[in-house]
């Protein structure tokens, strides 16, 4: 069943020598401390802007990343790129992104900023609100551009929230329901760095809530995901 989903085989071939030695410079990172508290070390919130809605066929525009260290939203730990584009996506795609032709013509070699979000995640957890959406997007252009499998431990806030705030569950959906109910202002939407300081602002409101939900190390609450297992 996993692997009809995931028809992502990784090809063969040979990098630039500054890319390879990314590739294993991350890879030969330790993995984070699943035991750990949840409020303690370091938390990737992601989000990605895509050439559309379908997460198996259309192209990675966009990646923001924003750092939650000890609890703390860490605006200096961040990281946004733009991957350069043969073609630009559609106009009405443009107006969900803001992301115009000039500036995905001019984006950075895909290879290059993959390589880069390598180097700024490290092995960290990732955190975003509907997060298999974005894990599939990065997934596939890892094995498309850098030809390697980029399987990392996912929490979907989505999941987190609804276990955190029970009686939203059934009446909160997406995240513009859920910042608006706690009140958390955003300057714009669907811009990848300015939709990860939303997303990290929940989860700095969900945190506390770990503990009532069972989940008092790092590990657990990644594996209260349901995206988590879906992904692994």
């Amino acid at each position: 069943m996993i692997s009809s989903l995931w028809p992502f085989r990784i090809a063969r071939r040979t990098l630039p020598a500054e890319l390879a030695q990314a590739v294993k410079r991350w890879r030969g990172l330790p993995d984070y401390d699943s035991e750990r508290p949840p409020a303690m070390g370091r938390w990737v919130v992601v989000d990605v802007e895509s050439s559309g809605p379908d997460a198996v066929n259309d192209r990675l525009i966009a990646v923001g990343a924003l750092a939650i260290v000890d609890g703390q939203i860490d605006l200096s730990d961040s990281f946004e790129v733009i991957l350069r584009q043969d073609a630009p996506s559609p106009a009405d795609n443009i107006e969900v992104h803001g992301i115009g032709g000039t500036e995905q013509a001019l984006g950075m070699d895909p290879r290059e900023a993959l390589a880069a979000f390598l180097d700024f995640a490290g092995k960290d957890p990732l955190v975003a609100f509907h997060a298999p959406f974005d894990a599939t997007m990065l997934r596939r252009a890892f094995d498309l551009h850098l030809g390697i499998a980029f399987r990392r431990p996912w929490m979907d806030l989505a999941d987190i929230a609804c276990l955190a705030w029970p009686k939203y569950a059934s009446r909160l959906s997406g995240l513009d329901d859920w910042l608006e109910a706690f009140s958390i202002p955003v300057a714009f939407r669907h811009r990848a760095i300015a939709d990860c300081l939303a997303t990290a602002q929940l989860m700095l409101m969900a945190l506390p809530e770990a503990a009532g939900i069972g989940a008092s190390t790092s590990g657990k609450l990644v594996s209260l995901s349901r995206a988590d297992r879906w992904l692994s």
